[in-house]
């Protein structure tokens, strides 16, 4: 069977531009890319897909979630994240090894993929950990989780707190091709902080969290960088110093890349007002002016990807007192209209910014995907960029509902998603 998806525009975020083409797909891939109407489809069985007023984008590739699986499968699994990934226009995933037991070892990166392959729905690409249970003391197998088919490896959630643990995961990571991902924070200074440490935070009564503790240690990551030649990606950034910091070492070509998520350009910390455990996350929302210098790391290339951080949890872990509660929100189903309002903006062009949630990150992580071009396979998703409504909680796939954007107007949606040719998720399904 040949689908051609016919009257679309595509999305090129590699040459940086958008063409009206009709895409041919067969036995999986991209088969031909032709001017509308230029496909001869006499005597063929054919599946065509109408794309008039949609646009054709790679499968967007994210690479910082949390599945949950193995261990919290109460508030995501591999399969109810794959639902939200693919809904929202993902077709790949990177899942962070925070899990219950930690993705440390073998066994448990054979689960997960695994698990992926019984969901036949987003490619899943495991992230493992760079030290045994996360405790940042012994470094784990990295060969072994190399083979087993970790793409990278990060203790996200949990520091690396030893500078000298950390030079040796990231020139034993390059060894082995995995890409090292840094979650910034100095734990000493962030203390008991729930949100970000500013007029708010005073105003309120919550212990805050202040900037420095996440550019202290994106400094000893750009440090350790230049002194040992590996590469090294900055995960979630939120702060305008951790901007400039990443801008600097660019600057001096450094092999430092980096990431943020969409509420960070999307909200500051007066989303907290009113004690919202929606809002709580780390690093906690910015000010206003760390929320521009974000937009504006993104507009030069200072920040490469926007990734989800899509931390999913259940009533039990958000509906409490605001100190405690959880850390987290989920993002797979708002990223994509969050990112097209900084295009509406015009703080991104369209193809810049599907780079930015798709070709980037496969990049950086050494994987195939963030592309479509004649012979590769065809993951792609087909967007709405007009399309405007409200999100509703019933609306959305993940298993937990924690989004601070329930009820918001949002403006793009996907509508039809396809991985290796095959379509996983159709709305007017």
């Amino acid at each position: 069977m040949i689908t051609w998806i016919k009257n679309g525009e595509l999305v090129d975020p590699v040459k940086g531009a958008v063409e009206k083409v009709d895409l041919i797909i067969e036995k999986g891939r991209v088969a031909k890319i032709l001017p509308h109407e230029a496909f001869n489809d006499k005597g063929v069985r054919i599946n065509v897909i109408y794309a008039s007023n949609k646009l054709i984008v790679p499968g967007l590739v994210d690479m910082h979630v949390h599945l949950r699986e193995p261990g919290h499968e109460y508030k995501e699994t591999i399969e109810t994240g794959g639902k939200a990934a693919v809904a929202g226009g993902f077709t790949a995933l990177a899942c962070m090894p925070n899990t219950m037991p930690p993705n440390d070892c073998r066994s448990v990166t054979d689960f997960i993929l695994e698990q992926a392959r019984r969901a036949r729905l987003a490619r899943v690409y495991p992230i493992a950990a760079i030290t045994m249970a996360q405790k940042g003391e012994t470094l784990a197998e990295f060969g072994d989780l190399r083979l087993a088919g970790a793409v990278a490896v990060s203790d996200d959630g949990f520091p690396v707190v030893n500078s000298e643990v950390m030079r040796r995961a990231l020139e034993y990571a390059r060894f082995y091709g995995l890409t090292v991902i840094s979650h910034s924070e100095d734990l000493n200074l962030s203390g008991a902080g729930v949100m970000h440490e500013g007029a708010v935070s005073t105003r309120i009564g919550l212990p805050g969290i202040p900037a420095a503790s996440e550019e202290v240690t994106v400094y000893r990551e750009i440090s350790l960088a230049r002194l040992t030649g590996c590469p090294v990606h900055i995960a979630h950034v939120s702060t305008a110093g951790s901007v400039e910091l990443i801008r600097r070492a660019k600057e001096q070509g450094l092999p430092v890349t980096a990431e943020t998520a969409p509420h960070y350009f999307s909200l500051d910390h007066n989303a907290v007002i009113g004690y919202d455990t929606r809002a709580k996350v780390n690093p906690p929302l910015r000010t206003l002016e760390d929320v521009q210098e974000i937009k504006k790391g993104l507009a030069e290339g200072v920040i490469d990807v926007i990734a989800t951080d899509h931390a999913p949890h259940s009533p039990l872990e958000k509906d409490l007192e605001f100190d405690k509660a959880a850390f987290g929100m989920i993002g797979l189903e708002t990223a994509l209209p969050l990112t097209l309002k900084l295009v509406r903006d015009g703080v991104l062009g369209l193809a810049e910014a599907i780079r930015k949630l798709s070709y980037n990150a496969a990049f950086i992580l050494g994987v195939p995907g963030g592309r479509l071009v004649e012979g590769d396979r065809a993951d792609l998703a087909l967007i709405d960029p007009e399309y405007e409504y409200v999100l509703r909680e019933e609306d959305i796939l993940s298993k937990s509902k924690n989004s601070p954007f329930i009820g918001k107007t949002l403006k793009g949606r996907n509508e039809l998603t396809m991985v290796g040719g095959r379509i996983v998720w159709r709305r007017d399904a």
